[in-house]
């Protein structure tokens, strides 16, 4: 078993994973995931498919409030449910208009659009694929 803390935008993360042949055991802030490792031929080692574990996990410890925007830096869309973001449809600097679809969340096994309230350009995305959320974490930033 390997530990590993992170900090990510200002939020401390402490993980463990443990490797079971091309399963890994992804425990982050006491939250469980399975992923399974794949590798292509002469590349490093990509972790795809994350999903929590089968196992409840005990609670962890909210995370800290994400600290203020500098002025300036957009409007921070925030989740409006806890969730699994599943996927991302845009990146930093790319053009949205109102209504266009930001990312996807998987609450309670359904999935739900984000979508952008305002045009604007995206500024910064705060998230990644397989991210736990919570309701009022901030997933972009749109100026």
């Amino acid at each position: 078993m390997k530990k590993f803390n992170f900090k990510i935008n200002g939020n401390e993360y402490q993980t463990t994973v443990e490797q079971s042949g091309e399963l890994l055991q992804v425990t982050v802030n006491g939250k469980s995931y399975t992923a399974e490792l794949m590798q292509e031929e002469g590349e490093a080692p990509k972790v795809t498919a994350v999903k929590p574990a089968a196992a409840a996990a005990p609670a962890a410890a909210p995370a800290a409030a994400p600290s203020a925007a500098p002025a300036g830096a957009g409007k921070a869309v925030e989740s409006p449910l806890p969730g699994v973001v599943v996927s991302i449809a845009v990146s930093a600097g790319q053009a949205v208009k109102a209504g266009d679809t930001l990312l996807t969340l998987e609450a309670m096994k359904m999935e739900n659009a984000i979508q952008a309230d305002a045009d604007g350009t995206v500024t910064k995305v705060l998230v990644a694929v397989g991210q736990s959320v919570q309701s009022g974490d901030p997933l972009l930033e749109i100026a």
